[in-house]
């Protein structure tokens, strides 16, 4: 009698395969997005002053206790009944001042107006009204058109998922470090595969350590538990919020009306203690009143942690009340990880370097998505018919990568051409990426697939090759005046635009030269004949 065959046990790497892979496709089209508009995040400050010509190149940063004196004097007038105003300073990277007040009576995300100051005047700058580079910043871990809080927590279901795949993904290689120095160029899916492995492991332990604090940095949303647990008194509650946060809450006002001190001379205190160039925000919180506070808080730059540092002032004295310049130890590690995040405490090279390996990353995460259709299309029966599945993610895939790309090269075209008086003018520079990153999508259903990659690659590449002439063209800031004034922010983005057009036609002619490699089908086995049976059939 024939003995049954015992199943075959899959072992440890093979389930963590089926791991990766799955982890990876469920929420890599997501994950692509964070990726790419987080690296681009980097350089939002840049970008921003890109994206607002009419403003003059900075050639030095203006005296931070002076624009404070400017700006608070003209919330004074705009913003009188508020009951909080919070100053953003200039520095390096920033050439305007911003501020935001709470509005009396207001709730939710309407509670709040902003805006931008010039810090020469102390006026609201008069520059074409778009939300820069904050846009993909706040994209890449909320999304947009939804509940914040819903944004976020897709964005952290998608870390965690991105964590998962870093993990199984080394298990699952067990040459993954040999791999790395053994790329194969025109091997179809081998190729794909060494150029997953090669971007995965040349970034490694960035991509671990940004998925790992891009969690920690939302930990009080995901798992407030301990929190609530620890904190239970109101006053337990504002400590944290100070061990958190440099914003100080405004509290009941007294009645009693006292003029607001010259701010100028509190922002003297913090630079003697910090720095001339080391002072980021000013809060003010019921000025005019004798219960009035005022909050100078130190910037980023030069520290490992973005644990709030502050002094806290009398307004209506400006009589020093508190100086906090340490937090916690649960607070301090927090405030670590968020720096190692964001990247901020470093100087050009460190942010540099920092986009380039995420740029690996989000190359990484794009080669995974393309690995899963190439390597399945070898296996279907019949190639121009793949089934449902396939097809989706294959689509998918086109609108993702390709057509991410010129979406956010639709929304710089959108900020040079939409007329500077169109009303909401800055939500519409958001509505045209999405609208040009539908129109994608479509393209990618309705044309077959390698000739919709193409289309939308080179399409990539015009759009962010001609972005530099466009702006020669409709501003006064084109690249031979910017390289001739000294300006390396507007020069240095119109170069990295081009540098990204010809990486993107590098992809199309890749793209191009590229033959799916399918099944051969199968030959009936040869009919095998015996010298007994051919003797009996002679």
């Amino acid at each position: 009698m024939a003995r049954r065959a015992q199943p075959q046990v899959r072992g440890i790497r093979q389930t963590m395969s089926d791991l990766h892979i799955w982890a990876g496709l469920l929420t890599g089209w997501f994950l692509y997005a964070m990726f790419l508009t987080g690296t681009v995040s980097y350089f939002k400050d840049e970008l921003s002053q890109w994206m607002r010509p009419e403003l003059p190149h900075q050639a030095t940063v203006p005296d931070p206790a002076g624009v404070a004196r400017r700006i608070a004097n003209e919330l004074a007038t705009t913003a009188a009944d508020s009951p909080q105003w919070s100053i953003g300073l200039p520095d390096a990277r920033n050439n305007v001042a911003s501020a935001f007040w709470r509005i009396p009576g207001a709730e939710g995300r309407r509670a709040f107006k902003s805006a931008s100051f010039d810090p020469d005047t102390g006026h609201k700058v008069a520059s074409r009204e778009t939300p820069g580079g904050e846009f993909f910043y706040r994209f890449h871990f909320q999304f947009h058109y939804m509940p914040v809080l819903w944004g976020r927590w897709l964005a952290g279901f998608c870390a965690m998922f991105m964590l998962v795949a870093i993990v199984s993904g080394v298990i699952t290689h067990k040459k993954i470090f040999i791999d790395f120095f053994a790329f194969r160029w025109g091997k179809g899916q081998r190729s794909w595969l060494d150029a997953h492995n090669a971007l995965s492991v040349f970034g490694l332990p960035f991509h671990l350590m940004i998925t790992y604090t891009g969690l920690v940095t939302l930990m009080a949303l995901y798992m407030p538990w301990s929190s609530q647990a620890a904190f239970k008194t109101p006053a337990e509650r504002q400590q944290l919020t100070a061990e958190l946060s440099a914003f100080i809450q405004p509290v009941k006002p007294s009645g009693q009306k006292a003029g607001l001190a010259p701010v100028e001379d509190m922002v003297r205190q913090a630079q003697a203690r910090w720095g001339s160039d080391k002072i980021k925000r000013v809060t003010i919180t019921n000025a005019g009143d004798a219960a009035a506070r005022v909050s100078v808080s130190r910037g980023d730059p030069g520290r490992a942690s973005v644990s709030p540092q502050y002094m806290l002032f009398e307004g209506s004295t400006g009589r020093l009340l508190e100086t906090r310049d340490h937090v916690g130890p649960a607070a301090e590690t927090r405030g670590v990880m968020y720096a190692l995040h964001l990247g901020r405490f470093g100087d050009g090279v460190t942010r540099w370097l920092y986009f380039i390996v995420s740029l690996a990353g989000t190359a990484m995460v794009g080669t995974g998505l393309v690995m899963w259709t190439v390597k399945r299309r070898q296996k279907l029966a019949d190639p121009e018919r793949p089934y449902l599945g396939f097809r989706i993610v294959e689509r998918l895939n086109i609108a993702a990568i390709a057509g991410l790309s010129i979406a956010m090269a639709g929304m710089l075209w959108a900020n040079r051409l939409l007329p500077t008086g169109l009303p909401d003018r800055g939500a519409w520079e958001i509505h045209t990426f999405f609208i040009v990153w539908g129109l994608m999508g479509v393209h990618a259903v309705l044309r077959p697939a390698k000739k919709a990659w193409l289309e939308q690659l080179w399409l990539a590449t015009a759009a962010l090759a001609l972005l530099p002439l466009l702006n020669a063209v409709t501003t006064d800031r084109p690249l031979w005046r910017s390289l001739a004034e000294g300006d390396w922010v507007f020069a240095g983005v119109d170069g990295m635009l081009w540098v990204l057009a010809a990486l993107h036609a590098m992809l199309a002619i890749r793209t191009a030269r590229h033959s799916p490699q399918t099944r051969a089908a199968r030959r009936p086995a040869p009919l095998r004949t015996t010298p007994s049976s051919a003797g009996k059939s002679a």
